[in-house]
C-alpha cells in the first residue's frame, strides 16, 4: 500500500469519527526517542525513517515536522509522498499549535492516540486550541486500524543489571525517590518514562533495538511499589531481588485501570513530559496532582563513582575497537571495496571482540562524501556508496556494554580533500577543543557554554542545526537529559539543567553542506570539579574518549597555540591508553596518527 493510500484510509476513518485532523507523533507509550517496531506508526504513514517527527493528517493536506538534523533526509524520503516537510524553527515555518490554530473550523475534532502523546503536548493543544471550541478526542489509533502486518510487541527477557556495574541498589534508589515524594508531600508516584524504570529497578531489555529497556510502567507508593510489565520476561534473580522491596508485578496493560482506581485522598507526583495523555486522564478527576520533573532524571544523570568507573572502562575498549578500525580503513581504502555498509558491519565486528559488549548503542552512521550532509543519515542497498581514497568520510558510532554506553564520532580523510573542506574540518576539531578545554563556576549550564564549540564556526558565518551535546545513559539511552549543550532553549527538550559533578555528556560541533561534505567530531566529557577560592566552586571537564582526530584533514595553519597543546596532549593520551592492545603494526600506525604537530 502507498503512502497516499494509507493517506485515504485514515481520512476514511476520521470521517466516520467526525475527526477533521488527526496527529501521529513518534513516539511509544512511554514518550520515547527511540521506539520498537510495533510503535513506528509515523514511519508507516509517511515513509519518513528518522527518529523525530510530527505528522499532521488533516481532510485536504498531510504534513511532517522535523527538526534540523533532518531537513535533507525528509526532503528525499518524503518525495511523491505527497506530504509537505514543515522546517521546524525555520523562518515563516508554523509550528504546530499554530498550523492547526488556523487550519482547524470552529467547533471541529482533533485526533491522537493519547498514548502515545505526552500529557504535556496533550494540555498544550487543548488549551491553545480551546477559544475556537476544538474537541481532543484521544481514544482512537486510527493507524492501527490499517496495519494489516503490524508486529507483536517485544517478548524478550529482561536481565539484572548487578550491582558491581550499577554501584547502587534498588533498595537505595527507590529510598532516595522516596524521600523527595515525602519532600514534595506526594504519596504516590506514576513512572512511565522506560529509561528511568530500567535505572530505578537495575533492570535492562531488549525491547528497543539499542536502547536496553524494557516496557513497562512503575507506581511508587510510600509503603507500595508495583511494576506493570510482560511477567513472561522477568526471571527469578529479577523476582528475587525484587522481592526485598515487595514489589508487586501486574500485568503491562493493567495500569490503566489501575489508575483509575486510585484513591482520592492520595497525592500524584507526576511527570507530565513523561507520562501519556491516557495515563492522565485515567486518574481520578478528584485526586490532587503534583506535576513536576520526575526526581530520577537527574539522580540517574549524575554517574556515582562505580558507574564513572566502569564507564572509563568502557571508553578504552571502545577505544580499541574504533582505533582497530581506522587503522584497517586507512590501510585498505583503494586496494579492497569498501563501501558505508560494509563498513559499519566491519566496525561493529571490531566492537564485538570486546569484553561485555551486547549491541550498538544506536544505529551507525556510516557516511561519504555528501551523505555525511544528512546529520542522521542511514545507509540502504539503494544509498549505499562506494568508498573511495579521497574525501571525507565520518562515522558516528557507539556501543552498549555491561560497564556502560559509548558515542563517539570521527570524520576520516580517505585521500585528498579539498582546502575548503580542510578548514571547516579544522575548525570543527578546534571548537571540541575549545568547549572540551572549558574552565566554568558552578551553576553553569550547557547554554553558556555551547558558543565555546560554535566560536571558530560562527567567526566564519556557519552553523549546525542541532546542539552541540546530549547527555548519555549508563547502559541506557544514548540521549538522555537534563545536561546538554546548545545555545538555544527548546521548550520540547530537557537538556538545560544546571551541570553537576559526574554527568556524562558529547561534545560534538559540526558543519554540514549540501551536496557537498559533513564533519562532526565528538568525544564524550565528565562534568568534574575543579579549584575552589573566594569567587566560588569551579569545574572543568574530563575526556573520556579516546581514538585518533584524524591529522591528515587538518590545516596546522588554523589552529592557534593553545588548540595545539591541547590536541598534541589529547594524542598523547590516547596512543598511551590504547596501544597496549594493538598488534605491532597497529601501534606504529597510532604512532603516526598521535603525533605531535
Amino acid at each position: 500500500m502507498m503512502i497516499k493510500q494509507r493517506i485515504e484510509k485514515i481520512r476514511d476513518l476520521m470521517k466516520e469519527k467526525m475527526i477533521y485532523a488527526y496527529i501521529v507523533p513518534s513516539s511509544d507509550y512511554h514518550q520515547s526517542e527511540y521506539v520498537g517496531d510495533y510503535f513506528k506508526s509515523r514511519e508507516f504513514m509517511s515513509g519518513f525513517t528518522g527518529s523525530a517527527g510530527t505528522l499532521i493528517i488533516s481532510m485536504d493536506e498531510a504534513g511532517l515536522w522535523t527538526d534540523g538534523r533532518y531537513f535533507i533526509q525528509a526532503e528525499n524520503e518524503l518525495k511523491d509522498s505527497g506530504i509537505k516537510l514543515f522546517k521546524m524553527g525555520e523562518e515563516g515555518v508554523p509550528t504546530i499549535e499554530e498550523y492547526l490554530l488556523e487550519k482547524l473550523p470552529k467547533d471541529s475534532t482533533l485526533g491522537f492516540d493519547g498514548r502515545v502523546m505526552s500529557v504535556k503536548e496533550g494540555q498544550s493543544l487543548a488549551s491553545k486550541l480551546s477559544f475556537k471550541g476544538i474537541n481532543i478526542e484521544y481514544k482512537y489509533d486510527l493507524v492501527n486500524d490499517i496495519w494489516k502486518d503490524r508486529c507483536s510487541l517485544p517478548t524478550e527477557k529482561a536481565f539484572l543489571l548487578d550491582i558491581e556495574y550499577s554501584g547502587e541498589s534498588f533498595s537505595d534508589k527507590l529510598s532516595r525517590i522516596r524521600s523527595v515524594m515525602k519532600e514534595k508531600k506526594a504519596t504516590t508516584h506514576i513512572l512511565a518514562s522506560l529509561d528511568d524504570i530500567a535505572w530505578l529497578f537495575n533492570i535492562r531489555g531488549r525491547d528497543v533495538k539499542s536502547n536496553p529497556v524494557v516496557l513497562s510502567y512503575a507506581i511508587i507508593g510510600i509503603d507500595s511499589v508495583y511494576l506493570f510489565i510482560d511477567k513472561n520476561k522477568i526471571g527469578g534473580d529479577i523476582r528475587a531481588e525484587l522481592s526485598k522491596e515487595n514489589v508487586q508485578i501486574k500485568g503491562y496493560e493493567e495500569v490503566y485501570e489501575f489508575i483509575k482506581n486510585i484513591d482520592e485522598n492520595e497525592v500524584v507526583l507526576i511527570d507530565t513530559s513523561k507520562v501519556n495523555y491516557a495515563i492522565y486522564n485515567n486518574i481520578p478527576s478528584n485526586v490532587q496532582k503534583i506535576e513536576e520533573r520526575n526526581p530520577s532524571i537527574l539522580f540517574k544523570s549524575i554517574k556515582n563513582e562505580v558507574e564513572l568507573k566502569n564507564i572509563r572502562n568502557s571508553h578504552i575498549k571502545d577505544g580499541v575497537a574504533f582505533t582497530k578500525f581506522m587503522y584497517w580503513l586507512k590501510k585498505n581504502i583503494g586496494k579492497i571495496e569498501i563501501t558505508e555498509i560494509s563498513a559499519t558491519q566491519k566496525l561493529e565486528d571490531f566492537r564485538r571482540e570486546q569484553e561485555k559488549f551486547i549491541e550498538p548503542s544506536f544505529s551507525t552512521i556510516a557516511a561519504y562524501k555528501d551523505h555525511a550532509a544528512m546529520m542522521h543519515y542511514s545507509a540502504t542497498e539503494e544509498s549505499n556508496y562506494k568508498l573511495e581514497p579521497r574525501d571525507l568520510f565520518l562515522v558516528d558510532s557507539g556501543g552498549q556494554y555491561f560497564d556502560g554506553t559509548t558515542d563517539i564520532t570521527r570524520t576520516i580523510a580517505l585521500g585528498p580533500i579539498p582546502k575548503h573542506v580542510r578548514r571547516d574540518f579544522t575548525n570543527v576539531v578546534r571548537g571540541m577543543i575549545r568547549l572540551s578545554k572549558a574552565k566554568f563556576l558552578y551553576g553553569c549550564r550547557g547554554y553558556n557554554l555551547d558558543i565555546l564549540a560554535r566560536g571558530p564556526l560562527w567567526e566564519e558565518g556557519i552553523d549546525y542545526k542541532c546542539g552541540t551535546g546530549h547527555g548519555i545513559g549508563f547502559v541506557l539511552n544514548v540521549h538522555e537529559g537534563p545536561n546538554g549543550f546548545r545555545w538555544k532553549v527548546r521548550e520540547d527538550i530537557d537538556d538545560t539543567c544546571i551541570l553537576e559533578e559526574g554527568m556524562v555528556t558529547t561534545n560534538e560541533p559540526g558543519v554540514y553542506v549540501e551536496n557537498s561534505h559533513g564533519i562532526r567530531i565528538e568525544n564524550e566529557i565528565v562534568v568534574r570539579k575543579s579549584d575552589k577560592n573566594e569567587y566560588g566552586q569551579f569545574m572543568d571537564f574530563e575526556v573520556i574518549t579516546f581514538a585518533p582526530i584524524d591529522l591528515d584533514a587538518i590545516d596546522e595553519s588554523l589552529i592557534l597555540e593553545d588548540e595545539r597543546i591541547y590536541l598534541n596532549n589529547y594524542h598523547k593520551q590516547v596512543y598511551d591508553k590504547i596501544s597496549p592492545y594493538l598488534n605491532e603494526d597497529e601501534k606504529q600506525w597510532l604512532k603516526i596518527y598521535t603525533r605531535e604537530i
